[in-house]
């Protein structure tokens, strides 16, 4: 038994499937799982993570945006909260709407639609003259992005080779923390340039978001889902064009492929464990992602971190490394360890923070940094598990249903955060998100799959 695998029956986990697994034979047709990695993925991966750096941008602005925007239309308590939350409440409703939509009509049509509406709500927003515009806009945005959300994930889980998948969804995350801090940074240098600042900073989304629109002119259906539909000739075209005549679609059987799809299929018996492991590990991943990061200033005061731009650069250098890092112990490590021992890290370093005294400063910074590098390192995971968990049928279906899960468990955890920090104070409430970990940690042991050296057919049915 080699080393890895007496790890992870150390950690009570299933051996993870030895390496020759991602070789294709030598002679005969190539399974599309085991293709080489070719231009025609860097197109498709590149057209992924250009929208994710264009929805951190533009998730990234708003924040910014608010103060100078308060100069010329003055905003009480409910509309700057709906202002900041609108975009999360798009993404609800359309991770869940195109999700379903996704799996019914094609991966292509949304992959288009959901940015031809997140581009023209961007530039929108330059010309709004109340609040209500402007939160409708957001909204819209949100909801165009909850659609590529669902649809990115599945279309490029679809096109890419086993051995490269789990480093080319987990890089979602690094591209989407990259816009986000590249946000940060123009705010923070011409929020304030001008009375009309705010309205060119959240204009400004569109133009990354129309590049993308462009470049995604063209796209080809996924031939997974041309398959699953008995399309059988229009499937092996699109792989013809772009993987040529020695490579295969089939790389085994999908039993689930002829069932029907939508919200129903996620709770049948073979996917309920599936379904409920997404969305409930994304939820206890995301209530303590967002609600630290939200009211950031706050927790860097109670660590004696709150120096203005110097804490803030170190954070983005922190969220960005450990995004990075991610994507290395993303390829090193199977899923479950990875998830499993991060949520394992994350839970004991909020525990540390809790139960530290506020005068061992060094000891809560220390704590604090390794709780945002693990964190945003296994964040990389939410690219990777839902779409390798679902069959073809209903893979936007439950992604689109993780995604929107997890938006409503930020929005309730960014809710509660301020108030937790009132009435229970600094150290009780850090406990109280370590135990959110916990919760994530024991879901992950009883129900995550390994799918990490499986092909997407086997993944998906395992």
């Amino acid at each position: 038994m080699s080393n890895q695998d007496t790890q992870a029956t150390t950690l009570g986990l299933a051996p993870v499937a030895p390496r020759a697994a991602n070789t294709a034979p030598a002679h005969g047709p190539i399974p599309l799982d085991d293709v080489p990695l070719n231009a025609f993925h860097i197109k498709i991966a590149g057209l992924t993570f250009g929208a994710h750096f264009t929805e951190g941008y533009a998730l990234g602005t708003i924040g910014y945006a608010l103060a100078s925007l308060n100069r010329q239309m003055p905003l009480d308590a409910f509309w700057t909260g709906m202002l900041g939350s609108s975009a999360l409440m798009g993404i609800f409703l359309g991770s869940l709407v195109f999700g379903w939509l996704s799996d019914k009509m094609g991966r292509q049509k949304i992959f288009l639609l959901s940015f031809i509406i997140i581009t023209a709500a961007a530039f929108a927003q330059f010309y709004v003259k109340s609040p209500v515009e402007l939160c409708a806009l957001r909204v819209l945005i949100g909801f165009g992005m909850g659609g590529d959300f669902a649809v990115g994930h599945a279309i490029l889980a679809e096109f890419s080779p086993r051995k490269h998948r789990g480093t080319l969804l987990g890089s979602f995350s690094v591209v989407w923390t990259v816009g986000y801090v590249v946000a940060n940074v123009l705010g923070l240098e011409y929020a304030n340039a001008s009375p009309d600042a705010w309205r060119w900073l959240l204009a400004s989304a569109g133009v990354p978001a129309l590049i993308v629109l462009l470049l995604r002119m063209g796209t080809p259906e996924s031939p997974r889902w041309l398959h699953g539909k008995g399309r059988i000739a229009e499937a092996k075209a699109v792989v013809l064009k772009h993987f040529g005549p020695n490579v295969t679609l089939d790389g085994g059987h999908d039993e689930h492929s002829t069932m029907p799809g939508g919200f129903a299929r996620l709770f049948k018996k073979d996917l309920i464990r599936r379904t409920i492991f997404n969305c409930a590990f994304f939820v206890c991943l995301v209530i303590p992602y967002f609600a630290v990061y939200t009211f950031l200033p706050t927790i860097l005061k109670a660590i004696h971190l709150d120096n203005g731009s110097s804490a803030d650069f170190l954070l983005n250098g922190f969220l960005i490394l450990g995004a990075l890092i991610g994507i290395w112990l993303t390829i090193q490590l199977p899923r479950r360890v990875f998830l499993i021992g991060s949520f394992a890290v994350t839970c004991l370093s909020l525990v540390a923070l809790s139960l530290l005294p506020s005068s061992a400063s060094v000891a809560m910074i220390v704590a604090f940094a390794i709780f945002t590098l693990t964190m945003s390192a296994f964040s990389n995971l939410v690219g990777v598990f839902p779409p390798e968990c679902f069959p073809t049928e209903v893979r936007a279906c439950g992604v689109g249903l993780a995604i929107a899960c997890s938006r409503l468990g930020s929005a309730v955890g960014t809710f509660l955060l301020p108030l937790g920090i009132v009435q229970l104070g600094f150290h009780a409430t850090m406990m109280v998100l370590a135990v959110v970990l916990l919760i994530g940690m024991v879901v992950s042991i009883a129900w995550a799959p390994e799918t990490k050296n499986l092909t997407l057919n086997e993944a998906s049915g395992a």
